[in-house]
């Protein structure tokens, strides 16, 4: 008998977690390659540390969150974690990127800006949820899964 701890994931589930996983991949490539410098827009001009070594290192991450998604199906509660927690690190340069009117990934308008930044929740929910690491039972608030 299985219960909601260790039932498998639904098909919905799987595929959101193994796109948003193919998702960092790709994204992780670009910030090593052929996207660099424009990622560079998106790094806050107060944040100290060089701009490209930012760029390189969160491709890293994203790479490696990418790679446990998609490969550490047993631990794929805790890698939802750490992916939801890596958009919320990321979150200040869309931020910086919007105030400081930076171009980039066609968003060349103070509108389009601030619009990417409502989707930043979608993407902290879309790693929770997928990877189970929070669940809504019925009749009680969602709730945090270890």
């Amino acid at each position: 008998m299985t219960t909601a701890s260790n039932a498998a994931p639904s098909r919905g589930r799987t595929l959101a977690w193994i796109a948003l996983g193919a998702a960092l991949l790709f994204t992780g490539t670009a910030h090593l390659t052929f996207a660099r410098e424009t990622f560079r827009a998106q790094v806050p001009s107060w944040f100290p540390m060089d701009v490209d070594l930012v760029v390189l290192l969160s491709g890293v991450v994203e790479l490696a969150l990418g790679l446990g998604l998609l490969l550490a199906r047993a631990r794929r509660r805790q890698v939802g974690w750490l992916t939801a927690a890596f958009f919320v690190a990321i979150f200040p340069g869309n931020v910086a990127q919007w105030l400081e009117q930076r171009d980039a990934f066609g968003l060349d308008s103070d509108g389009a800006r601030l619009a990417r930044l409502f989707f930043q929740p979608v993407l902290i929910i879309w790693a929770l949820w997928s990877t189970g690491a929070v669940v809504r039972r019925p009749g009680r608030p969602l709730t945090p899964r270890p």
